[in-house]
């Protein structure tokens, strides 16, 4: 009996488990909905990344003879989101037998799809997302009778898993698992940056830019700019132009940022993987290769690895395992309100302007400017965690909340308990200072803990520690800040409280 297979926005790969389970009779279902579109104000650049990358993956579904029922938006005025799509199929499609597809990547649309079954009186079979290397069960199971989750035991698993990066006698290659420390350096301001590739828009997309810019024109970002790639083909040109052109300079200067130099040598692939056109088994195997051929040192290959074995399959697990109760947790009891430069970039703060006009231009930002940069200045003064993660799911284009939001409410604002992170990862402008060459264009002084033209970092950061000495200072990790704040004599200390209040009670004029 035909079945309805149900393929979403973020699921387009050809080996995608639903697909490979299709039978010919098989009736596709892809759909642009309002519901989805609209959850969060999404940046225009993402919307035109997923509704195009969408039509072209249609075309090519319909090209290796599938049947495919593809609902434009705007074009089906009663279908605003995705129970409705799978309504109008199923009345198009009366010999349909039962609903196929494969765990979705978001609690939210997981909730709306478990009701299919009772809502349309049809058996209903959602595939394990063998797309991850690490299945929800198998993370589960990991987790299980640990009192906590840390990154870096997880990682372990997986390369042995996989295998990547390991020698003949199992053991990591050069005799290290990790070659953080080695990934920290600040980049020389007269190194330029390798850009990205980029892509020029054909009809399709151009199509989908001019959709954007009459629905979403509130959206954060320009549509007409967009140059991001959208079929599994230029996904891959990029990424092998990252490889063969980046690489060898990410590892070092992975943690840099230059001014008006938003990428330096990052990938910006991350989206491209996150919707499915890029596969991370592939993009692994490619760069232990480069490293095999010599083409690039082992702490750039060990630093990328991480990041896709690592780090994108700890949180996916972590998300699925404490959701939905994760979402509600707020450690610090932040919950003032996310200041208007956040959208506009208008501030002097060099290093958030910096951060926030890449956000703006290209949907994209780095992990600097996201952790220590935006996430850190959200951390000191105590947004709102629903608020900031909210804007951190909106803004990027590779943001779907297994991934944003345990980085964003657990590594960023610490406010999950402590489950992501041992520590908050909180600083002063010197550490922006010595990854940067911000503070040289920037009007505020670094090197002024407080009074006129002092850095607004380093005030807030010693009114952080202080602000929440009772529940941070027996951290371990914060013991030697803690020792340096208590050694600061009270006069000292008292004008710094002074000139944090004064920042948290003007954040707008910043």
């Amino acid at each position: 009996m035909p079945r309805l297979v149900v393929i979403l926005g973020d699921q387009l790969s050809p080996a995608l488990a639903s697909l490979e389970a299709i039978a010919t009779d098989d009736v596709i279902l892809m759909a642009e909905v309002m519901a989805e579109a609209s959850y969060t104000k999404h940046h225009s650049h993402k919307l035109v990344l997923i509704f195009s990358a969408m039509r072209h993956f249609a075309d090519t579904l319909q090209q290796l003879g599938h049947q495919v029922l593809y609902l434009k938006f705007a074009e089906y005025p009663s279908v605003l989101s995705m129970t409705d799509a799978v309504a109008y199929a199923l009345t198009k499609h009366p010999e349909l037998s039962s609903i196929l597809l494969t765990e979705c990547g978001e609690y939210r649309l997981e909730q709306e799809i478990a009701r299919w079954q009772e809502q349309f009186n049809l058996p209903l079979e959602q595939l394990s997302d063998d797309r991850f290397l690490c299945s929800r069960q198998q993370f589960a199971n990991w987790a299980k009778d640990r009192q906590q989750f840390r990154m870096e035991y997880f990682y372990r698993e997986m390369r042995r898993y996989s295998r990547l990066l390991m020698n003949d006698k199992n053991q990591p290659e050069g005799g290290k698992w990790n070659y953080d420390k080695a990934n920290r350096k600040a980049c020389p301001p007269d190194l330029a940056q390798i850009p990205p590739l980029q892509f020029e828009p054909d009809a399709i997309t151009r199509d989908v830019m001019m959709l954007v810019e009459q629905h979403f024109t509130d959206n954060m970002g320009d549509a007409t700019t967009f140059r991001l790639a959208v079929t599994g083909k230029q996904a891959r040109q990029a990424f092998l132009h990252f490889v063969e052109q980046q690489l060898a300079q990410f590892g070092d200067y992975q943690d840099a940022m230059l001014l008006d130099q938003p990428f330096l040598f990052h990938s910006i692939c991350s989206m491209y993987l996150n919707i499915g056109l890029l596969d991370v088994r592939w993009m692994c195997l490619k760069v232990e290769q480069a490293y095999k051929d010599g083409k690039v040192p082992l702490n750039a290959a060990e630093g990328f690895i991480r990041q896709l074995i690592g780090w994108r399959e700890f949180v996916r697990g972590l998300y699925w395992l404490l959701m939905p109760e994760y979402k509600t947790r707020n450690t610090l009891a932040a919950q003032r309100p996310l200041p208007a430069f956040y959208w506009t970039a208008k501030t002097q703060m060099r290093c958030m302007q910096q951060a926030i006009q890449s956000t703006i231009d290209y949907a994209y930002s780095h992990h600097i400017h996201r952790l220590m940069v935006t996430g850190n200045f959200a951390l000191l003064t105590a947004l709102n965690p629903d608020e900031v993660t909210d804007w951190y799911l909106a803004v990027y284009a590779d943001a779907f909340e297994w991934v944003e939001l345990p980085n964003t409410l657990g590594m960023a604002l610490f406010a999950d308990d402590a489950v992501l992170a041992s520590k908050p990862y909180a600083a002063s402008g010197k550490y922006i200072q010595r990854m940067s060459n911000y503070c040289q264009h920037c009007p505020y002084d670094v090197k002024k803990i407080y009074g006129e033209g002092a850095c607004p970092f380093n005030a807030l950061y010693w009114g952080f520690l202080d602000r929440n000495s009772e529940q941070l200072g027996g951290n371990a990790r914060l013991q030697l800040a803690y020792q340096q704040w208590h050694k600061k004599p009270e006069q000292e200390q008292q004008a710094i409280r002074q000139h944090a209040d004064l920042i948290l009670n003007s954040l707008e004029k910043l």
